[in-house]
């Protein structure tokens, strides 16, 4: 009994693979305002709304971008006022988009991004790392769209996700005297995502979103011991310290409504409401192939609760043009965090947060240059968590710079 509680201590987290950040930087000129959505001025609109490429004003539009992402987690043990801070080292999100009119009312795109992912890494000896030393996670998502324009102001449109994810992850094995990395390199799963997007006037435009929830499936994912091999046996491991796992990890849905206003000729202003459906994360699931580790009815499965709830996302941003070609954008949105103190796990630390935007944008002809950044503002937490027996306060600080790139033609 006691391998199994210290078993299941240790690889309950890895299904934070499923629950991890979702990262909200898929647009460049996007994160400048905010991260909204209402925008199709070129092909970075594929990702929030296929429905949006019928109203991008060119026949042929690309659009790539690429991010810096620095964040930083202290944790303080209230009774010893022990703390302990995270060496996380810088994501680097992606994004690209193309889309091409095939005729007035038929338009083709596809968007490749990160929507999901977070890099944690704490001190060896810190006072979780049972839980956690270093986890990365990460998932791309790969989208084929088409795009039908009903009208002058209208259109409606669908997309194919594909994606694929990783999740490396190290931790400490105390009390075997070792350590442990849990592997999976080739998880994927499938979905759809599908918009409306309307322009009733110059001067507005309103997105309305959905993207499925995707099934990732892990079907041969590794869990490495690094301890004595006298107690391989007893684990069910083989002659190097590894067991096979599967495990379903679902990434969550998303709904968008979006709706931009052109205030003057010089000036608009967007706002954005996201749902987030992470309460399907209240119990996750591992099964492995010979390790004894879950119950007696079926000791090779692991199920763990996670009881994560869904969560919104209120977004607010503008733009004015200081001549034809510079823009000026601001923004600010404010994000939930999809678990309670009670649930608080540190391979995956989430809190509701502020965060404040700003970037620019200027035309060279048919090529755009974006900049932007954000800096968020979490609110710190009381740790409560009975599950992992872990208490104590949290605070976190993060800030997101990027660089996009833009080229419209015909």
């Amino acid at each position: 009994m006691k391998r199994i509680l210290i078993t299941t201590a240790l690889l309950a987290g890895v299904m934070t693979y499923a629950g991890g950040f979702r990262v909200s930087l898929q647009g460049v000129k996007q994160l400048a305002m905010a991260h909204t959505s209402a925008h199709a001025e070129d092909a970075s609109v594929a990702f929030f709304n296929p429905a949006g490429i019928s109203f991008i004003p060119n026949k042929l539009s690309v659009a790539v971008g690429a991010f810096g992402a620095k964040s930083e987690v202290e944790y303080q043990n209230l009774s010893t006022l022990q703390s302990f801070k995270t060496d996380n080292p810088l994501g680097t999100p992606l994004y690209a988009a193309i889309a091409y009119k095939v005729s007035n009312t038929i338009s083709l795109g596809l968007s490749v991004a990160t929507p999901f992912g977070s890099t944690v890494k704490w001190a060896d000896d810190w006072a979780g790392n049972e839980m956690v030393q270093k986890m990365e996670l990460k998932s791309f998502y790969f989208q084929p769209m088409v795009s039908f324009k009903f009208n002058e102001w209208a259109s409606i449109g669908g997309s194919f996700i594909y994606a694929k994810g990783l999740v490396d992850w190290d931790k400490a094995v105390n009390q075997l005297g070792g350590t442990l990395n849990i592997n999976d390199e080739k998880a994927s799963g499938t979905g759809f995502g599908f918009g409306f997007y309307f322009k009733p006037s110059d001067n507005l435009d309103v997105s309305i979103a959905y993207r499925s929830p995707v099934e990732m499936e892990a079907k041969n994912g590794t869990a490495t011991f690094n301890i004595s091999s006298a107690l391989y046996p007893n684990l069910g491991l083989n002659a190097q310290g590894q067991d096979s796992f599967t495990a379903t990890l679902p990434l969550v849905e998303e709904y968008t409504i979006g709706v931009t206003y052109k205030v003057t000729p010089k000036w608009l202003v967007s706002a954005d409401f996201n749902y987030h459906g992470w309460e399907r994360y209240n119990k996750l699931t591992l099964d492995f192939a010979n390790a004894p580790i879950g119950n007696q009815a079926d000791p090779t499965i692991l199920s763990t609760p996670k009881n994560f709830h869904n969560a919104k996302t209120f977004r607010f941003g503008t733009q004015y043009m200081f001549t034809d070609k510079f823009a000026g954008r601001l923004g600010y949105y404010y994000d939930e965090s999809p678990y309670t103190d009670e649930y608080f796990i540190p391979e995956t630390p989430s809190f509701d947060a502020s965060v404040v935007t700003g970037g620019i944008g200027y035309k060279f002809g048919k090529l755009g240059v974006d900049l932007s950044a954000a800096f968020s503002f979490p609110e710190s937490r009381e740790v409560k968590n009975a599950y992992y027996n872990f208490y104590g306060q949290a605070k976190a600080k993060a800030m997101y710079f990027g660089l996009g790139l833009s080229y419209n033609a015909f």
